[in-house]
């Protein structure tokens, strides 16, 4: 037996005590439900504040489970945050950043290990239902990394000829840019030319999906992930929530996604599942807040997408699992997607990776366990190619990088985006426990933690690199 093998034994042997409640409980291990929004902001769902809308199905499913308020994506950006969360590694490690669009050849590895490929393990049934944005190309679309069953974009739905930046353009030069937008079942390609009324039908489209996926499965373990276009722009909603809220478009399209979550919730009680089916709520990256009354909100946070501020990388998260995670309770210690992977392989007993993961499980900390404590030191915090900051514990030490900023202006209106400013920040350090928003730099008043912190900057930029300097664990991307 290996030494890596080994030690995993013993801490399965540890954990067995947290975990055995819910096998005893259950003759088969526990359904897996992954909802993933996609451009919301902290404050956009009603336990994180929402206002001018009512998300009932998510303030019940917050009363039911635990919150996390400080819980991060790898980076806040489409295809590198959806990287970090289905390989449980930085995305980096795994070679995509960005946002992949219609004229990328490059997409996730077939040597990586997906979620669903550790769910498989076990003989899950599983399923993704929404944005892929992983690469559209067939070799790496879901089907080929684990998932029995695919419907929905590859990218985002601005990615088409009726994006902002071309508007002005005649269809020909438009679609230079821009080509149509595809929908996508199994590696098929069902709809062409999706058109804005097909975009109203999404959200709808992807919850029956899911509805019938579980249905179908509810007496096997299954796995759904369910990557939501909503709410990135252009915002469409179907007239079940059309002019509904007073928040307008943005609040309508945001009924829609709680809807969609007491749909798959409700589907998950009517067969008796519910302490079966462990359930995760959470976005991608931080509002565009460029998009002014289209964009949601970060709340208390400072900056949104495209930044690593705490706006565009922290995320409102709700977990749920009646009878395994404490009803209405709250999390504060900080975790990232990263960790969703070997959680859910412990939670199932299932192997990880022979190749090295970043994720660590963070079942302690779900469970709400006596005197559970995070499983990292630090989160290291990179956009692109550049470690921007470092999060441990109440601490967060940003180094010396640009970003953009709305600098206090309000962004556009109908669907129509103002300009960035660009701004720079030098090594600063943040007191999060009282200063969530990000404000006082306090690095004087810390001299060590912030030569600690930059020792463990040090250590990880050899392992992923920084900017030119490439570090010696990044592995190969997909390529065509």
């Amino acid at each position: 037996m290996t030494l890596r093998r080994t030690i995993r034994t013993f801490a399965l042997l540890f954990t067995t005590s947290l975990i055995a409640p819910f096998y005893a409980a259950a003759d088969r291990p526990p359904n897996i439900v992954i909802i993933f929004i996609d451009d919301m902001g902290y404050a956009d769902i009603g336990p994180f504040g929402a206002d001018g809308y009512e998300t009932p199905h998510l303030d019940r499913m917050a009363k039911e489970g635990r919150i996390f308020t400080d819980f991060y994506v790898t980076q806040a950006v489409c295809s590198a945050s959806r990287a970090g969360l289905l390989t449980g590694c930085y995305n980096v490690r795994v070679g995509i950043g960005g946002a992949l669009g219609p004229k990328s050849n490059i997409g996730i590895h077939a040597d990586e290990v997906t979620i669903a490929e550790i769910c498989k393990q076990k003989d899950y049934a599983t399923a993704c239902y929404g944005k892929w944005h992983l690469g559209h190309h067939k070799k790496f679309l879901p089907l080929q990394h684990g998932f029995d069953d695919y419907f929905g974009l590859p990218y985002s739905n601005d990615m088409w000829p009726y994006h902002p930046g071309v508007l002005k353009l005649p269809m020909e030069g438009r679609l230079k840019k821009w080509p149509h937008l595809p929908l996508i079942e199994g590696n098929r390609t069902v709809n062409s030319q999706v058109t804005g009324s097909d975009q109203e039908q999404l959200t709808t489209q992807y919850t029956e999906k899911a509805v019938q996926f579980i249905n179908d499965h509810k007496d096997e373990p299954f796995l759904v992930y369910l990557p939501h276009s909503m709410v990135h722009v252009p915002l469409y909603v179907s007239d079940k929530f059309k002019g509904k809220s007073e928040r307008g478009l943005f609040g309508d399209v945001m009924m829609e996604v709680d809807w969609s979550v007491g749909q798959v919730l409700n589907t998950v009680r009517r067969h008796d599942l519910q302490n079966d089916t462990l359930v995760i709520f959470t976005a991608d990256n931080g509002p565009w807040l460029s998009y002014g009354d289209h964009c949601g909100s970060a709340g208390p946070l400072r900056e949104g997408k495209g930044t690593m501020f705490d706006g565009g990388c922290r995320e409102s998260c709700v977990m749920w699992w009646p009878g395994n995670i404490p009803a209405d309770t709250s999390c504060s210690v900080p975790a990232m997607t990263i960790d969703i992977l070997p959680t859910i392989a412990e939670l199932i007993d299932a192997e990880l990776p022979d190749h090295k993961i970043d994720g660590k499980s963070i079942w302690p900390l779900m469970a709400d366990s006596k005197n559970a404590t995070s499983p990292h030191e630090a989160y290291f915090m990179y956009y692109g190619k550049q470690l921007q900051a470092v999060r441990s514990g109440r601490w967060k030490l940003h180094f010396p990088h640009g970003y953009r900023t709305m600098a206090g202006r309000p962004g556009g209106t109908g669907g129509i985006p103002t300009a960035y400013s660009q701004a720079k920040i030098g090594k600063q350090l943040f007191d999060l426990e009282t200063d969530i928003g990000e404000t006082t730099n306090v690095a004087n008043s810390h001299p060590d933690v912030v030569e600690h912190l930059t020792e463990l900057a040090n250590v990880i930029r050899k392992d992923l690199g920084d900017n030119k300097v490439k570090g010696t664990g990044i592995r190969p991307v997909g390529r065509l």
